[in-house]
């Protein structure tokens, strides 16, 4: 689908911009293109600046309880420097790199409920106008689809998803916020855990993937999390047995915290405004064997259909469409 949105003129008989998203789901690391379409006024102008900004709805954890918000995490300048006549129409064709650690707003078609935006900005005689205005659509990567697939045939459930604004120390962390996905546990981690919370890291060089635990507490005891992270890298896609790796990630998860327990001492993640201990670990072991068989995927997109967002399969799409524009206006950085 080719996301379309008219901005309406710029001042009274200013020109007029539309920009428009090549078809298809951009994936972490890849690009965004499309061309920005200009329509002059009743008068010449100077087009000083064409900007496009990539916005994301993020939620952020403080002393007086929780909000959200617009955050611009990158910023590109496509065109400029030349002069719009009268009426006159003029094509900028655009491809932007979408960062690494972009989040992915679907599962197998399924939206996620993740509002990420890409804005385009027009800079006429010293004014600038923000307004025009298309949602942006990232699937995962085939690292990422290879563990999100092993966990659905595991049994672990898709509960929700989330951008949180902070950052996990000890990791390659750069854009001020992480995706949060959350899974309801295996029937066979059920008596361990509550839920898992996991965050993708991709890079070019691979995929640093930390895992949350949050334990239950027992009748004399309260509940606790544990992290703990493992690398993988993207060339290990084919060779991994993808079931036996993230089951054994999970083990360890459960592992490290029942050894440590709260007195973990291998590092801090850094959000919702304070400090949690979490393991370390690094994984590189991968054997000859290919993850395959049939209806891989069907679990996850089962679990993603069934993500606790208030809205049942296709109309999360929808909405999120319809309130993109209306959550971002009037956002600055």
């Amino acid at each position: 689908m080719v996301f379309k949105r008219l901005l309406g003129a710029i001042g009274v008989g200013g020109p007029s911009v539309d920009t428009v998203l090549d078809s298809g789901v951009v994936v972490p690391g890849g690009a965004v293109s499309g061309r920005v379409w200009l329509k002059g006024g009743s008068a010449a102008v100077e087009i000083e600046h064409i900007g496009l900004e990539l916005l994301a709805r993020v939620e952020a954890e403080h002393e007086d309880g929780e909000s959200e918000g617009a955050v611009v995490f990158e910023r590109f300048t496509v065109g400029g420097g030349f002069r719009l006549g009268e009426e006159e129409e003029r094509e900028v064709p655009f491809s932007v790199p979408v960062p690494w650690e972009t989040p992915v707003t679907e599962l197998y078609g399924q939206p996620l409920g993740i509002v990420l935006g890409v804005r385009t900005e027009v800079g006429v005689a010293g004014a600038r106008d923000k307004g025009d205005l298309d949602p942006l659509t990232v699937g995962p990567l085939p690292v990422q689809e290879a563990v999100l697939e092993a966990l659905g045939q595991l049994g672990f459930g898709f509960r929700s998803a989330d951008l949180e604004y902070g950052r996990i120390g000890g990791t390659g962390q750069r854009l001020p916020f992480y995706q949060e996905i959350e899974l309801t546990p295996a029937p066979r981690y059920a008596h361990a855990v509550n839920e898992i919370e996991l965050t993708f890291l991709a890079s070019p060089a691979g995929l640093e993937v930390v895992l949350e635990a949050d334990k239950r507490g027992g009748p004399f005891s309260s509940g606790h999390d544990a992290l703990t992270r493992f690398t993988v890298r993207h060339e290990d896609v084919p060779a991994l047995d993808w079931n036996g790796e993230v089951d054994g990630w999970i083990r360890q998860l459960i592992a490290h915290r029942e050894s440590y327990g709260a007195h973990a001492t291998y590092g801090h993640v850094e959000h919702h405004g304070h400090v949690e201990h979490h393991g370390h670990s690094e994984h590189h072991d991968h054997d000859d064997r290919h993850h395959s068989g049939p209806g891989l995927g069907t679990a996850v997109a089962a679990g993603a259909a069934g993500l606790a967002v208030g809205v049942v399969g296709g109309m999360v799409a929808a909405e999120v469409v319809d309130e993109i524009g209306d959550f971002f206006e009037g956002d600055e950085d």
